[in-house]
């Protein structure tokens, strides 16, 4: 047992370094696995926080939390998948149940960490198969609409 610990820690700190979030280690503090779940929002959206995700702490704290300390520390934070893998197939299943809000957030994350606009195209396309050509119309005008409000933002920046 204190052999598996040990090469778990050591395994955690390689990821680390790496720049990874590690993964969750048994019987955290609530507090641990929410600062996890912060650490991969940060991650994901250049630093900064998840606006949805502070609304709904105003209102709806404890689904708030169990959003941060499960879905985010627990589930998207393990080493299985790279964020890359895992930004995809976020965006595929959001826009195969018909979850576009959802599935346009992450289709932000995606292009904040390298997915490009045509790779977010094919995996839309992808829809159409198992989802149906509803759901991937649907999907593909609110990708189109992160689209443009990208650009727009890109635009108004200043220039170096």
């Amino acid at each position: 047992m204190l052999q598996h610990i040990r090469s778990q820690i050591a395994i955690a700190g390689a990821v680390a370094a790496l720049g990874f979030v590690p993964e969750p280690a048994a019987a955290q503090t609530t507090e641990e696995r929410k600062e996890r779940g912060a650490a991969v929002i940060r991650h994901l959206n250049n630093g900064m926080t998840q606006p949805n995700l502070e609304g709904m702490r105003r209102e709806f704290p404890f689904l708030a939390e169990a959003t941060e300390a499960h879905a985010l520390g627990d589930v998207w934070s393990r080493p299985g998948l790279d964020d890359r893998t895992r930004q995809l197939a976020a965006v595929a299943a959001f826009a195969a149940i018909g979850e576009t809000a959802f599935m346009k957030i992450h289709a932000g994350y995606a292009l904040n960490i390298g997915v490009s606009e045509e790779e977010l195209k094919e995996v839309i396309y992808m829809v159409t198969v198992p989802a149906g050509f509803p759901k991937a119309i649907a999907a593909s005008q609110v990708l189109s609409q992160l689209f443009e409000e990208r650009r727009a933002n890109r635009e108004g920046e200043p220039k170096p």
